[in-house]
């Protein structure tokens, strides 16, 4: 072989195991970066459209597995994902989402806990539970204990009361229901005649008619106020008929019972 074939077959030679240490080196480029962690993108806040746009551009794939309403809220936003952003993940990585739904879940009037003449307080709880807000409307006096439920009004139309129970009308999740509650004040009740009782008598016959005690004059030499009769009051029930609820009778108390009285 002479010089000039032999130098022929050097330069080819070379340039095969160049070829081969070019194609070595690009194959294991590839493969050192193939498996390399990247950092995935924060998408909380972000519409789901938006996001997955940039999640396909980075070799990510975002799954919706969830969806809530949120008063306020336009739907379509992502409001948790898995993995976090800032997580070091492999390209083609799932990333599973929550975003707010475009329409309210709904719950019906039947789906409520009892409400009618049960405490407000405990029942507001019960509701924040469905995640139903609740707000007092306003109070009307009630015979029976105070802050108790005697209304529930939705959007303006009463739903709840005592002879009003509307099972069928949808509820959107998140909203407020209007409460009329019972109250202790503001009532009007006929005036006992406390007239010939001890003044032991009338307190328990005025507590029991939440009614008030007002100024005792005394008439004569008492020694127990308690076991004294009374002789007058005012107001009187032969002048006035109905007294609000809280405002004082005033008597007269006398060791003497009157003559009149049986």
């Amino acid at each position: 072989m002479n010089g000039k074939h032999f130098l022929k077959h050097l330069v080819l030679m070379a340039l095969f195991v160049g070829l081969v240490l070019f194609a070595v080196f690009t194959w294991l480029k590839y493969y050192t970066n193939h498996g390399q962690q990247l950092e995935l993108p924060d998408y909380i806040g972000q519409h789901i459209s938006e996001a997955s746009d940039d999640a396909e551009k980075r070799s990510f794939e975002i799954i919706v597995n969830d969806s809530i309403h949120i008063v306020g809220k336009k739907g379509g936003l992502i409001r948790e994902q898995n993995p976090k952003g800032g997580s070091k993940v492999k390209e083609n990585r799932k990333i599973y989402v929550t975003v707010t739904k475009h329409t309210a879940d709904k719950i019906t009037v039947a789906d409520l806990p009892e409400l009618y003449g049960r405490d407000f307080n405990r029942k507001r709880k019960e509701l924040a539970y469905k995640n139903i807000n609740a707000k007092v409307k306003s109070y009307r006096y009630d015979s029976g204990e105070p802050d108790h439920i005697l209304e529930v009004w939705y959007k303006g139309m009463q739903i709840i009361g005592r002879s009003v129970n509307k099972k069928k009308v949808e509820i959107n999740v998140g909203d407020t229901l209007d409460f009329v509650l019972s109250s202790d004040g503001g009532g009007q009740f006929d005036i006992p005649d406390l007239v010939c009782m001890t003044l032991s008598e009338a307190k328990w016959s005025l507590e029991s008619s939440k009614l008030a005690l007002g100024k005792v004059i005394e008439n004569g030499s008492i020694d127990n106020p308690e076991d004294a009769y009374i002789i007058s009051q005012s107001p009187s029930p032969s002048i006035v008929d109905k007294i609000a609820t809280g405002e004082p009778i005033n008597v007269t108390i006398s060791p003497n019972k009157p003559a009149n009285c049986q």
